[in-house]
């Protein structure tokens, strides 16, 4: 926890493996390409001296994520890894179309066998960072920059949480849906209520929140309103019973439904898709509350966003306050390859690839 405070505030480059939580069998290259376990086997006994220079790098405009884990996991289970020379950008770098984000210089055998899990840490967390970064982006086209809140937990593998949380947090997340997320980084998961509370008490959203409130009295109160898909009225119902003690509405409308909103109000149907989460709705959300007075409650939506979702909503200046963003910032949408470029320091690559220097890499060169 120390460790990730002191990168927080600036004070160390970089995270150790002291934070990761390595399955012990990537030493036995359980998770390596069977053909990288055969060439060490083969380097080891045949050209034991030849050293190589490994490069990294992938072919988009990027937010960099990864290197802290990668350099953690060289140094965890690389052979003779302090014989190993490693320059690197850092997490959070802006990176550009096949740029040299790392290099690895060693005899392979000591770390050949890495080279596919090193490609899939990166592509991982980069692809999520990146993925972060534009939904932030464009949560802010409109002037004023709107907190965009990370809920994947249910949208991949759980194992997975830690690394996707961190990966947000440098992407530019506000906020986790869960304490795994915030593992990496030092924070809390936070939420408020999902449908299942609501549920209980037999979809009345006021005793819902009333029960929140009372068990949690020291949590900003955001009720989630569209679970009888009449999200204005719901809205308007905690607002009088709470009154300023009400933070916020979360509005999650499946995209199948339409809310009753409009079903009483069919002369406001025009040519948009009245289904889900859209602008009309919100709108309206926004003037039946600020029409009794309630301008502190704000708006937040979740249900399906995207970076494209986003930024429409933004142009129309929807009038929302808060993004819950889930399934579209896991796509691996980075892919990264790993090189041998040089041989002996001399250039010997397959054709078509070349050692690229990039003066902004740093030489790794802190204790473990």
């Amino acid at each position: 926890m120390k460790e990730i405070e002191k990168k927080m505030n600036g004070e160390i480059k970089r995270l150790t493996n002291q934070t990761f939580k390595f399955d012990e069998r990537v030493g036995e290259g359980w998770f390596s390409a069977v053909y990288f376990l055969k060439t060490v086997d083969i380097v080891s006994e045949a050209l034991p001296d030849n050293v190589v220079t490994m490069q990294f790098f992938q072919k988009s405009d990027a937010v960099l994520c990864g290197t802290d884990e990668v350099i953690a996991l060289i140094q965890t289970f690389a052979k003779n890894p302090d014989q190993l020379e490693i320059y690197s950008l850092e997490d959070g770098d802006r990176i550009s179309p096949f740029e040299t984000v790392m290099t690895i210089t060693g005899p392979y055998q000591y770390f050949g066998f890495l080279e596919g899990i090193i490609d899939g840490i990166l592509a991982r967390r980069t692809s999520v960072a990146t993925n972060v970064y534009n939904v932030v982006k464009a949560a802010r086209i409109s002037g004023k920059q709107k907190p965009v809140i990370f809920m994947g937990d249910r949208d991949d593998h759980f194992t997975q949480q830690s690394g996707d949380g961190y990966s947000a947090y440098i992407g530019g997340a506000t906020a986790q849906a869960t304490h795994a997320m915030n593992e990496w980084w030092g924070k809390k998961g936070m939420g408020t209520m999902p449908h299942a509370l609501i549920q209980m008490f037999n979809g009345d959203i006021v005793e819902a929140s009333k029960a929140y409130a009372n068990r949690f009295p020291e949590d900003d109160l955001i009720a989630l309103v569209d679970y009888n898909n009449d999200v204005i009225t719901d809205s308007l119902k905690v607002a009088r019973e709470f009154g300023e003690e009400l933070i916020g509405v979360r509005v999650d409308t499946s995209r199948t439904l339409i809310d009753k909103y409009f079903l009483r109000n069919q002369h406001v149907m025009g040519n948009f898709d009245p289904r889900g989460v859209n602008p009309e709705l919100i709108f309206a959300l926004r003037k039946a509350l600020d029409e009794e007075g309630f301008f502190h409650v704000k708006i937040m939506v979740s249900g399906g966003f995207t970076e494209e979702r986003i930024q429409h909503f933004e142009e129309l200046t929807v009038p929302v306050d808060m993004y819950g963003v889930g399934s579209s910032l896991l796509t691996i949408t980075t892919g990264f390859t790993g090189d041998n470029v040089l041989l002996n320091g001399k250039p010997e690559a397959k054709e078509g690839r070349r050692y690229h220097p990039n003066p902004r890499l740093q030489k790794v060169e802190y204790e473990f």
